[in-house]
């Protein structure tokens, strides 16, 4: 009888209920996460929303100013051109450097734990001039080369833990000796058999490097200004004009972070697809 109970008890299909307190802390983390948003939604959208509890209006008049912007389509072009090269600057570095440290040199591996830290603990506002006074002489001088180089390094702690922790999951080393063993090169195996496999932690971390590039500020405004003008700056100019059209900018980055995310996913998800098809058939 004892028994019988206690099978009933662990019985993996009954649901367990989740406590009061698990419920209240979901609930206070997603009002803590979505209420800014979506105020930041309801603002760009609001005549006036100053004296009452929610806005007296609403209008699209906010939008139609943002979109006729003089600089709209030149500093979006901007941000998602640096975006989508830091990202693919990030992944011709650190993948082979990573596969690397895990398959040939694997005493280094903590060095490069180290070294993928310390972007967290410098300044942004330290990097940039440290990079303006050393690469001031043509090309790089003030350029954009300069600022993809720059968020490359900001950025590189984000596609450097997914990728490593990918890596580290399919255990390269195994999956290296059996493509050696069949008679792979070095770059077959990589491109062939290691990156199939950890497109996850590769997806993970460009999704990571695009919402943070995409929204960087501090290193575009001290390193090329005017000269590359991308769409957080335009953001912060307008937010000394107009808090509701900078809101209504705000909604735009957000909504085009998330369509951009949806589309890493999507092709990755594809990809996935479309080798798993391809293994099948074999």
């Amino acid at each position: 009888m004892a028994k019988s109970r206690s099978t009933q008890s662990r019985d993996p299909n009954k649901r367990v209920r989740p406590a009061s307190w698990q419920i209240f802390m979901v609930s206070f983390f997603l009002l803590y996460m979505l209420v800014p948003i979506i105020s930041t939604y309801v603002f760009s959208v609001a005549t006036r929303w100053d004296r009452t509890i929610l806005p007296e209006g609403y209008t699209l008049e906010f939008y139609k100013r943002a979109f006729a912007a003089s600089y709209f389509t030149i500093t979006l072009r901007n941000s998602l051109i640096l975006s989508l090269a830091t990202i693919l600057v990030s992944l011709l570095v650190i993948v082979p450097t990573v596969y690397w440290v895990h398959t040939r040199l694997v005493g280094a591996k903590p060095l490069l734990d180290i070294l993928m830290i310390l972007p967290f603990g410098i300044p942004m506002v330290v990097l940039a001039l440290a990079l303006v006074q050393v690469y001031n002489f043509p090309p790089l001088a003030r350029s954009p080369t300069l600022l993809i180089g720059a968020v490359v390094i900001y950025s590189m702690p984000f596609m450097y833990r997914p990728v490593s922790n990918a890596i580290q999951a399919v255990d390269a080393q195994v999956l290296t000796e059996a493509g050696q063993s069949l008679g792979a090169n070095v770059f077959q195996v990589l491109y062939r058999i290691i990156i199939p496999n950890i497109l996850p932690g590769i997806l993970s971390g460009s999704l990571l490097v695009f919402s943070t590039v995409f929204a960087e500020y501090t290193l575009t405004s001290l390193i090329v200004g005017a000269k590359f003008k991308t769409f957080p700056l335009l953001l912060v100019e307008f937010t000394r004009i107009n808090g509701n059209v900078a809101s209504a900018f705000s909604v735009i980055s957000f909504t085009i972070a998330w369509l951009v995310s949806i589309l890493i996913l999507w092709v990755g998800s594809m990809g996935n697809t479309k080798r798993t098809k391809t293994i099948r058939a074999r």
